[in-house]
């Protein structure tokens, strides 16, 4: 029986403003079984808070405490190795708005920048490059929020951070001194201390091989991919990161949840949900 679970939001909880199939009845399964819950997800541009009032909307209870999102590792990476900085900041006023509620300082002039953040901008524009290259290119330290270059939108995916990200490491000489978000160690840390067990007694279940299996696998957790995001199951079989199940939706969350080890690798996992191969 796994203590802890973390799910991803966008791809595997919501999509949109819609809950995903199973995902209510899941979630309000494994609080009833007393596993503790944190929603994990690489959006820089929302506070937990907003998080509550989405996943309410969806019908999914939660609080703040149990959110963790890309801003939330960025700033915890950012005020150990960046404190007393002045932030040249590329991003959406959602993630300037946290950065300095946390007591990060955004330079006002942006010249002044003692190291950058790099985020999605659905703005972002030739002249946002060209100033980035102007504010990072003399070596000025920058860092990346989250590595995803699309993130699943209401009806289609759209580019994400990493698009962005890669667009500024294309013009410039040094690469991001870190990536924030899942899979890093930062994101990892933030999640295990929300669910307070150890990553043994914990499961992650996402939509993405390379950011949501990656965290788990990292860590020594439990992965289960679910199909209803950015991922098919062909994918499974060239990434470097197998799951150790993989799910239809969260329909069949509960099942894995409550399986002991299993030594079969053919052994169904629920209905619609299989054990990777």
């Amino acid at each position: 029986m796994r203590r802890g679970v973390v799910l991803d939001v966008d791809g595997t909880v919501v999509r949109g403003r819609d809950a995903l199939p199973g995902a209510p009845e899941a979630v309000n399964q494994l609080r009833a079984a007393g596993v503790d819950v944190c929603f994990c997800s690489n959006n820089p541009t929302k506070a937990p808070s907003a998080y509550v009032d989405r996943l309410a909307a969806a019908g999914i209870d939660a609080d703040a405490g149990e959110v963790v999102t890309a801003a939330d590792s960025t700033v915890a990476y950012l005020r150990e190795h960046h404190s007393d900085d002045a932030l040249y900041v590329l991003g959406e006023r959602g993630l300037i708005e946290q950065l300095e509620a946390a007591g990060l300082a955004v330079a006002s002039d942006r010249t002044d920048a003692d190291a950058g953040v790099v985020s999605i901008d659905r703005s972002f524009d030739y002249d946002d490059l060209a100033q980035a290259l102007a504010v990072l290119d003399d070596g000025t330290p920058y860092v990346g929020t989250d590595p995803d270059r699309v993130i699943p939108g209401p009806d289609s995916f759209v580019p994400g951070s990493g698009a962005v990200l890669n667009a500024v490491c294309g013009v410039l000489d040094h690469d991001p001194e870190a990536v924030l978000g899942k899979p890093s160690a930062t994101a990892c840390d933030l999640v295990l201390d929300a669910l307070g067990h150890a990553p043994e007694d914990c499961l992650v279940v996402g939509d993405r091989l390379d950011t949501d299996i990656a965290l788990g696998a990292d860590a020594g957790m439990t992965t289960a991919l679910v199909l209803t995001g950015v991922t098919d199951r062909d994918e499974v079989t060239d990434s470097p990161y197998a799951p150790d199940y993989v799910l239809e939706s969260l329909d069949d969350l509960p099942d894995v949840v409550g399986a002991d080890a299993v030594t079969d690798p053919g052994r169904d996992a629920g209905a619609g949900g299989e054990r990777s191969r």
